[in-house]
């Protein structure tokens, strides 16, 4: 059976998925190269998450995670760099599942136009399992534990000096936005979809007053390789409700720890799917202050470290959600859903930071006191 399968999309609604499913004659060969693991019991569920196909099997002697990317988002020296920054963490002891190695040795197997990766199964509750991103904490407690949890996970990831990854789409990180001159970088992405647009006016408009304020405070942040996709989703809990477990490091890269932190709030703390609906997206800032207590507890931030925190909070999407657009229009040819990650999710995020609601949110974290 080959189930018809549905993902999160860019809005409320589920969406087809852009990859099809996993199927059990798939696993069954994939596991000739994983002979420890015996041969395949059951495929139970199948991850709503649209950039990969992805769901936990049972073989003779394991249940594990089991995610396949096509090779055109991810080969696997790509997919091989984040299996290097996992199994550096899992060595610091962060609460990672360590990747299975196949029969060769190698982190990433190559099936055809297909890339796959094994993971051994993370620990705690699922409690978020069919949430959309930007989706809120279902309590400040959580939002505690994850302030601590990404805290302890930079910690972890100090010492780890990796080069930047080579990934070309898909990846969060602070490129873009790190130059003096945004707007020249992006132009040298040479992007098709960009071609009739006029992002060049827009983004004068909408991003560089932001960038103005950020890019003298950047020159002073150190390099960490950091998450970049903290949502509860990703996170497993144990029952009194602290983070047992961290997943899904598929966004990870070298940028630094503030960037991580400012996408731990815009991920979190604003439900950006009630502008669909013409909602406001009021910020929850008492989940941000909780997270923002939950990390100051374990690794401090200073005032200048708030105020820069504020400063870069409007622009920590930019190069992700440039990123998306290369994804759907280039790789999934979706140009619906480049318009969707270039209107509502590059542009719409912009315009929500300098409006009523997003100004409550910056200037709630700039008067903050630590």
């Amino acid at each position: 059976m080959n189930p018809q399968r549905t993902a999160h999309g860019l809005g409320l609604d589920p969406v087809a998925a852009d990859w099809p499913a996993l199927h059990e004659n798939d696993i069954e060969q994939l596991l000739r190269d994983y002979p420890q693991l015996g041969p395949l019991h059951s495929l139970h569920w199948h991850s709503p998450r649209p950039f990969s196909a992805a769901g936990l099997i049972t073989t003779r002697d394991a249940t594990l995670f089991v995610k396949r990317h096509h090779q055109h988002v991810r080969q696997a020296a790509w997919l091989e760099e984040e299996h290097r920054l996992i199994a550096h963490l899992h060595q610091q002891g962060a609460p990672v599942a360590a990747v299975v190695p196949n029969r060769q040795g190698a982190t990433a197997t190559l099936h055809g136009e297909w890339t796959y990766e094994v993971h051994h199964l993370a620990e705690g509750l699922d409690l978020y399992r069919d949430a959309l991103s930007w989706s809120p904490f279902q309590n400040n407690q959580h939002a505690l534990a994850a302030g601590q949890a990404l805290a302890r996970l930079h910690q972890s990831a100090e010492h780890y000096d990796a080069p930047q990854r080579h990934t070309p789409v898909l990846l969060a990180n602070a490129r873009l936005i790190e130059q003096s001159a945004p707007l020249d970088a992006i132009g040298n992405l040479h992007s098709p979809y960009l071609a009739d647009k006029d992002w060049h006016a827009q983004l004068s408009e909408l991003l560089l007053p932001w960038h103005q304020a950020l890019h003298p405070l950047l020159r002073e942040q150190p390099a960490l390789w950091t998450h970049n996709d903290w949502h509860a989703s990703n996170l497993l809990w144990t029952a009194d409700g602290s983070v047992s477990s961290v997943l899904d490091f598929g966004l990870a890269d070298r940028t630094f720890a503030l960037f991580d932190l400012a996408t731990a709030i815009e991920r979190n703390a604003v439900p950006w799917l009630e502008l669909d609906n013409g909602g406001t997206a009021r910020a929850d800032l008492d989940s941000v202050d909780a997270l923002l207590a939950g990390y100051h507890q374990v690794r401090a931030l200073s005032t200048k470290d708030l105020h820069t925190l504020a400063a870069l909070l409007p622009l920590v999407h930019v190069d992700f959600a440039l990123s998306e657009v290369a994804y759907f229009q280039d790789i999934v040819g979706s140009t619906a859903s480049a318009d969707v990650a270039y209107y509502a999710y590059l542009l719409g995020h912009l315009r929500w930071f300098a409006g009523t609601e997003g100004q409550r949110l910056l200037g709630h974290i700039r008067r903050k006191h630590v």
